[in-house]
């Protein structure tokens, strides 16, 4: 399964060493719909942190515009239906923009932050 996904990435010109494409293919996914996954970040900031993905590769938000308006809006209802059920209330969404601003990852992804946020102001 995973080659072939690979080799669909490699057809696509999607980067062979993306490691959120590849966390897309394989990861261990908390959430799933159509075209987007969560999953928890390695490296949590906040008592909850989770990370949503496109299932499709784009390099950052700067490149949303890529997204027809009916992906984008499914998107978006899947980073708050994410919370929901993560069973947040309260809580931030976050997305790093470019490596000035903190994207270390460049594959577009949304932060989720609930709880006591470790590191960033109130």
């Amino acid at each position: 399964m995973f080659a072939a996904q690979t080799s669909r990435r490699r057809e696509s010109s999607l980067p062979d060493d993306c490691l959120f494409c590849q966390l897309v293919d394989e990861g261990d996914h908390i959430a799933k719909s159509d075209g987007f996954v969560a999953i928890r970040d390695i490296n949590p900031r906040a008592d909850t942190h989770l990370l949503v993905l496109p299932e499709r590769h784009v390099d950052t938000f700067r490149d949303v515009g890529e997204f027809p308006a009916d992906e984008a809006k499914r998107m978006l209802d899947f980073v708050a239906d994410t919370a929901s059920k993560a069973g947040l209330e309260d809580y931030r969404v976050l997305v790093n923009v470019g490596a000035g601003g903190g994207q270390t990852i460049f594959h577009l992804h949304w932060h989720i932050l609930g709880g006591r946020v470790k590191g960033l102001p109130s």
